[in-house]
């Protein structure tokens, strides 16, 4: 069976991600699924994409932050989408029953997380920045398991 250069780089990756969550310390070794770790990686990046795009709509371009935010989540969430189903979970299902899914879960996560607490916090007059690395932190572990359990469930 011949593999694709996108399959094959998926299979390298998911072999990196396995190999470091083998070797992690203090026996998270065994609790923490190569998965997570790939998932870990790829949102650390597609989240820095977020807020540099966040950061120059908002801070440099003076559109209102909850526009700025919708426009760089909105990037940034159709990056992870891709990285994740071709790197990380190495999904072959169909993509456009399983996207379908995986837009239900991120306005999920957009109106709870993303302008919820982001946008929330700000206006309680935490810095935008700030407000939006709070909001982070809990879309990461819903986004995971959505992820995991329900768009790219196997």
């Amino acid at each position: 069976m011949h593999t694709t250069a996108a399959e094959e780089r998926g299979r390298k990756f998911n072999s990196v991600m396995a190999t470091i969550a083998a070797r992690l310390p203090f026996g998270l070794n065994r609790v923490v699924p190569p998965s997570l770790l790939g998932f870990a990686v790829i949102n650390s990046f597609t989240f820095g994409v977020d807020l540099v795009l966040l950061s120059l709509l908002h801070g440099v371009f003076d559109i209102v932050l909850w526009l700025s935010i919708t426009i760089a989540y909105a990037f940034a969430f159709a990056l992870s989408y891709t990285l994740n189903r071709t790197f990380n979970f190495r999904s072959h299902a169909p993509v456009g029953p399983q996207f379908g899914i995986y837009v239900v879960v991120v306005v999920v996560n957009y109106l709870a997380w993303i302008l919820g607490v982001g946008n929330g916090l700000a206006a309680l007059g935490v810095d935008y920045r700030l407000a939006r690395l709070a909001a982070g932190a809990c879309e990461a572990v819903y986004m995971y398991a959505a992820m995991r359990w329900i768009v790219f469930r196997t």
